[in-house]
């Protein structure tokens, strides 16, 4: 598994409005001036985490981005589950997936089972507003 750039940007971006979005919206292009991201990519992420509902827009001369809820209320798998799909290892552990006609002998198996758990098990331990904190320690 390997998390891509959207991913990683997305997760920079809900921290840079979670960080900065205390008294105004948070506009694109001071994110992307603090984050050294372009524009144009941040605003294909946007688009998805606006979908979603994760944040929300606002408009005018003063508008920028939000957050829709409070930073411990979004996890890290939330987030890079959003913008990169499903985080399992192989498509046989996915939720919902079609049994495999070799599950039954496959030794294999409990492998990516205890891969997917642990990296669930990491992704989802750890929200936004642990990383705000991490960051204010850091800065």
């Amino acid at each position: 598994m390997r998390i891509s750039t959207k991913g990683r940007y997305a997760l920079r971006l809900m921290l840079d409005i979670a960080v900065h979005d205390a008294e105004e919206p948070v506009r694109l292009k001071d994110t992307a001036g603090r984050q050294s991201i372009s524009v144009k990519y941040l605003e294909q992420i946007i688009a998805s985490l606006v979908r979603c509902g994760y944040v929300k827009s606002i408009r005018g001369p003063q508008g920028g981005y939000r957050l829709v809820k409070k930073p411990e209320e979004y996890t890290v798998g939330m987030i890079l589950r959003q913008v990169e799909g499903s985080m399992v290892p192989v498509a046989c552990v996915e939720n919902g997936a079609a049994d495999c006609d070799r599950q039954s002998g496959c030794v294999t198996l409990r492998i990516w089972k205890e891969l997917d758990e642990a990296i669930r098990g990491v992704l989802d331990r750890y929200t936004l507003a642990d990383l705000v904190a991490w960051q204010n320690d850091a800065g």
